[in-house]
């Protein structure tokens, strides 16, 4: 899956947070430089939500693998 405005390739944590902040059906997804552009916000701010979103349980993200 690509991003629809730049094409660069989506990860599933962008992928979840395309669904989290616009809607949970959306089919094409924006990276997070598009999405921060498109909200006016900064990508640590994204990197931060998806954080949250984790820690708080969200399955829209998957948990974070222990090293």
């Amino acid at each position: 899956m690509n991003c629809k405005k730049c094409g660069i390739q989506i990860t599933p944590d962008e992928m979840g947070l395309n669904k989290k902040l616009i809607n949970r059906s959306v089919t094409e997804y924006l990276c997070y430089d598009c999405l921060g552009a498109y909200f006016k916000l900064e990508r640590k701010v994204l990197l931060d939500m998806v954080e949250r979103f984790r820690e708080a349980g969200c399955h829209l993200f998957a948990p974070k693998k222990e090293q």
